[in-house]
């Protein structure tokens, strides 16, 4: 005896009709989905390396600008002339407010003219950037000059500065002096905080990977990240995607040098991020309304679907009810005239015939 089916025709042609629709609806989803992921963090990885080359060549030719007038200061001053030589440091300070000293030091390191006269006679033998100055042209990473700061500072907020420095060459090539530039800091950050953008992060990291400029709670701190390594390992721009300190999952693009033709290095590397979650929220935004129109469709269709089995299945509930009526006793009335699909139509036709015969 065969056995019973556990489903019937209306089931096999819903539900065989949604694998067959759904199966590759979800697959193409899936796939348009993650694709559509995947391309926004490549355009969003492109859009920070653009920031972050471009931030990081914009600085250094604004920085090689002050550098400019430095090195040129260093070629033409006579420290025979020395009221000459403080008028040209003088004059610059004044055209240029992003100076906030200038000097020029003896081989002994004391101070024999300055901006303003500050710091004249004074001793600055034992400053970084008078001990690099000696020997090449310098820069100096950013910190505070105490003894400067007395001079122009308020007393309430800390001064700080970089510093260019580079030696003062008599006609033979020997060393007759150093001239030292103290650039304001706050100008750097003006031009750093520039170079951001709407939920874009720009981090200037030191040689020994200090955040130098950055997010407050990074600031002056060591950062380990995978990004800052490769920043500060110099192989080129490279982009990353990991977990920062405070739990967030970035995107960022580490550009290892910021310098631009003869700048001296000041050992910085520039990191520009970007949260994860923030940059592909419109992206996830999109794909939710995708999987929203897509769902809303399917069940549509489930609905048309489940008419149509029901359309299917009805003649056919009708006949084997008329055939089960003719097993048990005599048919009172022929079976409905089925017209629906011809192989209904057939059946009905056979089940008049034989239901005739039943009769004869």
């Amino acid at each position: 005896m065969a056995r019973a089916s556990w489903i019937s025709l209306k089931g096999v042609v819903f539900f065989g009709g949604a694998a067959l629709m759904l199966a590759p609806a979800l697959v193409a989803g899936s796939i348009y989905a993650g694709g559509l992921q995947q391309h926004t963090e490549v355009l969003l990885a492109e859009k920070l390396r653009a920031r972050g080359e471009v931030g990081a060549d914009q600085l250094a030719r604004r920085l090689h600008q002050l550098w400019q007038d430095v090195d040129g200061l260093s070629r033409s001053i006579d420290l025979a002339r020395l009221d000459g030589a403080r008028h040209d440091i003088s004059l610059l300070a004044r055209l240029d407010k992003r100076y906030s000293w200038i000097g020029v030091a003896s081989i002994e390191g004391q101070v024999l003219a300055a901006s303003g006269g500050i710091l004249e006679g004074e001793s600055v033998a034992q400053r970084p950037w008078f001990r690099l100055g000696l020997e090449r042209p310098a820069a100096g990473d950013v910190h505070e000059a105490q003894l400067l700061a007395k001079r122009l500072g308020n007393g309430r907020d800390p001064l700080r500065f970089i510093d260019l420095s580079a030696p003062l060459r008599r006609a033979d090539g020997s060393v007759a002096g150093v001239i030292g530039a103290h650039v304001d800091w706050r100008w750097v950050t003006e031009t750093l905080g520039s170079l951001g953008a709407a939920g874009t992060e720009v981090i200037l990291l030191s040689r020994d990977q200090r955040v130098l400029y950055g997010p407050p709670d990074l600031v002056e701190k060591p950062l380990t990240v995978g990004a800052a390594a490769a920043a500060v390992r110099g192989t080129g721009t490279a982009v990353t995607r990991e977990t920062w300190p405070d739990g967030k999952d970035y995107l960022a693009v580490s550009v290892p040098a910021v310098g631009h033709a003869d700048l001296p290095s000041f050992g910085w590397s520039l990191l520009v991020r970007e949260s994860v979650d923030s940059a592909l929220a419109p992206t996830r935004d999109l794909v939710r309304s995708f999987w929203t129109l897509l769902g809303t469709g399917a069940l549509f269709a489930l609905a048309l679907l489940f008419l149509i089995a029901d359309w299917v299945a009805v003649p056919l509930r009708r006949l084997v009810a008329a055939a089960s009526e003719m097993e048990t006793r005599a048919p009172t009335h022929p079976p409905h005239p089925e017209s629906r699909y011809e192989e209904v139509r057939r059946l009905s036709i056979s089940l008049v015939r034989l239901q005739t015969r039943l009769r004869d």
